[in-house]
Protein backbone atom coordinates (compact mmCIF):
# COMPACT_ATOMS: atom_id res chain seq x y z
CA UNK A 1 0.00 0.00 0.00
CA UNK A 2 3.04 2.46 0.62
CA UNK A 3 3.69 3.50 -3.07
CA UNK A 4 -0.42 3.53 -3.12
CA UNK A 5 -1.13 6.09 -0.58
CA UNK A 6 2.13 8.03 -1.28
CA UNK A 7 2.20 8.67 -5.05
CA UNK A 8 1.26 12.09 -5.51
CA UNK A 9 1.78 13.75 -8.80
CA UNK A 10 5.57 15.59 -8.78
CA UNK A 11 6.16 18.57 -11.60
CA UNK A 12 9.26 19.55 -10.20
CA UNK A 13 12.57 17.67 -11.23
CA UNK A 14 16.01 17.93 -10.71
CA UNK A 15 18.76 17.72 -13.19
CA UNK A 16 19.44 13.98 -12.60
CA UNK A 17 19.08 11.46 -15.61
CA UNK A 18 16.54 8.75 -14.83
CA UNK A 19 18.25 5.40 -15.40
CA UNK A 20 18.52 2.81 -18.16
CA UNK A 21 17.90 0.39 -15.44
CA UNK A 22 14.46 2.41 -13.76
CA UNK A 23 12.99 2.84 -17.17
CA UNK A 24 13.02 -0.35 -17.98
CA UNK A 25 11.43 -0.99 -14.73
CA UNK A 26 8.34 1.01 -15.62
CA UNK A 27 7.77 -0.40 -18.98
CA UNK A 28 7.90 -3.85 -16.79
CA UNK A 29 5.09 -2.52 -14.35
CA UNK A 30 3.31 -1.27 -17.57
CA UNK A 31 3.04 -4.45 -19.45
CA UNK A 32 1.85 -6.28 -15.88
CA UNK A 33 -1.26 -3.84 -15.82
CA UNK A 34 -4.73 -6.17 -16.58
CA UNK A 35 -6.35 -5.70 -20.07
CA UNK A 36 -9.38 -6.65 -21.77
CA UNK A 37 -9.13 -10.71 -22.99
CA UNK A 38 -5.38 -9.86 -22.30
CA UNK A 39 -4.96 -8.42 -25.54
CA UNK A 40 -2.52 -5.90 -24.50
CA UNK A 41 -3.26 -3.04 -26.83
CA UNK A 42 -0.32 -0.97 -25.69
CA UNK A 43 3.04 0.59 -26.85
CA UNK A 44 5.19 3.23 -25.78
CA UNK A 45 8.04 5.73 -26.90
CA UNK A 46 10.69 6.34 -23.95
CA UNK A 47 11.77 9.83 -24.65
CA UNK A 48 14.81 11.20 -23.40
CA UNK A 49 15.96 14.17 -26.47
CA UNK A 50 15.91 17.73 -24.56
CA UNK A 51 14.48 19.13 -27.67
CA UNK A 52 11.76 17.19 -27.61
CA UNK A 53 11.07 16.83 -23.99
CA UNK A 54 10.96 20.93 -24.28
CA UNK A 55 8.76 20.64 -27.35
CA UNK A 56 5.83 19.17 -25.26
CA UNK A 57 4.56 22.39 -23.73
CA UNK A 58 3.64 23.85 -27.22
CA UNK A 59 1.37 21.01 -27.73
CA UNK A 60 -0.53 20.69 -24.17
CA UNK A 61 -1.42 23.37 -21.55
CA UNK A 62 -0.72 21.72 -18.49
CA UNK A 63 2.87 20.45 -19.17
CA UNK A 64 5.23 22.59 -18.43
CA UNK A 65 6.81 20.33 -16.09
CA UNK A 66 8.12 18.89 -19.23
CA UNK A 67 11.14 21.28 -19.39
CA UNK A 68 12.80 20.31 -16.34
CA UNK A 69 11.71 15.96 -17.01
CA UNK A 70 14.69 13.84 -17.53
CA UNK A 71 12.63 11.47 -19.69
CA UNK A 72 8.85 10.75 -20.41
CA UNK A 73 7.26 7.85 -21.17
CA UNK A 74 4.14 8.33 -24.18
CA UNK A 75 1.62 5.51 -23.72
CA UNK A 76 0.19 4.22 -26.83
CA UNK A 77 -2.90 2.00 -27.46
CA UNK A 78 -3.71 0.43 -30.56
CA UNK A 79 -7.65 -0.90 -31.82
CA UNK A 80 -7.32 -2.71 -34.85
CA UNK A 81 -7.89 -6.39 -34.66
CA UNK A 82 -8.72 -6.61 -31.32
CA UNK A 83 -11.90 -8.38 -29.98
CA UNK A 84 -12.39 -5.82 -26.98
CA UNK A 85 -11.22 -2.74 -29.14
CA UNK A 86 -13.34 -0.26 -27.29
CA UNK A 87 -11.53 -1.06 -23.77
CA UNK A 88 -8.03 0.36 -25.36
CA UNK A 89 -8.75 3.55 -22.90
CA UNK A 90 -9.14 1.36 -20.07
CA UNK A 91 -6.38 -0.78 -20.31
CA UNK A 92 -3.83 2.11 -21.40
CA UNK A 93 -4.58 3.85 -18.22
CA UNK A 94 -4.18 0.65 -16.35
CA UNK A 95 -1.03 0.50 -17.66
CA UNK A 96 -0.20 4.06 -16.77
CA UNK A 97 -1.09 3.52 -13.23
CA UNK A 98 1.46 0.95 -12.87
CA UNK A 99 4.05 3.44 -14.55
CA UNK A 100 3.28 5.66 -11.77
CA UNK A 101 3.44 3.11 -8.95
CA UNK A 102 6.65 2.00 -10.15
CA UNK A 103 8.08 5.66 -10.40
CA UNK A 104 6.79 5.97 -6.89
CA UNK A 105 8.12 2.58 -5.70
CA UNK A 106 11.60 4.02 -7.09
CA UNK A 107 11.76 7.01 -5.67
CA UNK A 108 11.53 8.99 -8.51
CA UNK A 109 8.55 11.36 -9.52
CA UNK A 110 6.20 11.81 -12.41
CA UNK A 111 3.06 13.23 -13.36
CA UNK A 112 0.42 12.07 -15.67
CA UNK A 113 -0.60 13.73 -18.54
CA UNK A 114 -3.73 13.48 -20.26
CA UNK A 115 -3.52 13.43 -23.85
CA UNK A 116 -6.66 10.82 -24.92
CA UNK A 117 -9.51 11.67 -26.47
CA UNK A 118 -8.06 15.48 -26.69
CA UNK A 119 -7.79 16.00 -30.39
CA UNK A 120 -5.77 18.19 -30.57
CA UNK A 121 -3.15 16.83 -28.18
CA UNK A 122 -3.47 13.48 -30.33
CA UNK A 123 -2.55 14.79 -33.03
CA UNK A 124 0.48 17.11 -31.22
CA UNK A 125 1.95 14.13 -29.55
CA UNK A 126 1.60 11.87 -32.85
CA UNK A 127 3.42 14.60 -34.82
CA UNK A 128 6.07 15.49 -32.09
CA UNK A 129 6.52 11.63 -31.58
CA UNK A 130 6.07 9.95 -34.94
CA UNK A 131 3.11 7.88 -33.65
CA UNK A 132 1.43 6.40 -36.71
CA UNK A 133 -2.27 5.21 -37.45
CA UNK A 134 -3.86 3.10 -36.08
CA UNK A 135 -2.22 3.78 -32.60
CA UNK A 136 -3.35 6.61 -30.62
CA UNK A 137 -1.09 8.71 -28.18
CA UNK A 138 -3.34 8.16 -24.79
CA UNK A 139 -1.02 9.68 -22.39
CA UNK A 140 2.28 10.94 -21.54
CA UNK A 141 4.00 10.82 -18.46
CA UNK A 142 6.95 13.32 -17.28
CA UNK A 143 9.59 10.84 -15.32
CA UNK A 144 12.61 12.92 -13.04
CA UNK A 145 14.54 13.25 -10.03
CA UNK A 146 11.67 14.46 -7.57
CA UNK A 147 12.88 18.89 -6.57
CA UNK A 148 9.84 18.92 -4.35
CA UNK A 149 8.29 16.85 -1.80
CA UNK A 150 4.38 16.30 -1.33
CA UNK A 151 2.92 14.32 1.76
CA UNK A 152 0.98 11.98 1.15
CA UNK A 153 -3.11 12.99 1.11
CA UNK A 154 -5.72 11.48 2.76
CA UNK A 155 -8.59 11.06 0.29
CA UNK A 156 -10.19 7.97 1.84
CA UNK A 157 -13.88 9.06 2.31
CA UNK A 158 -16.60 6.65 3.86
CA UNK A 159 -19.52 8.41 2.46
CA UNK A 160 -18.59 7.15 -0.95
CA UNK A 161 -18.31 3.91 0.08
CA UNK A 162 -21.91 2.20 -0.43
CA UNK A 163 -23.02 -1.29 0.82
CA UNK A 164 -24.98 -3.53 -0.80
CA UNK A 165 -26.48 -1.05 -2.88
CA UNK A 166 -26.71 2.60 -3.36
Amino acid sequence: MDPILSRRSIRKYTDEPVSDEDLHYFLEAAMAAPSAGNQQPWHFVVVRDRATLDAVPDLHPHARMMRQAQAAILVCGGTGGLTHPHHMPHDCSAATQNILLAIESRGLGGVWLGVYPNEDRVEGMRELFGVREPYVPFSLIAIGHPAETKPPSERFDGKRVHSERW
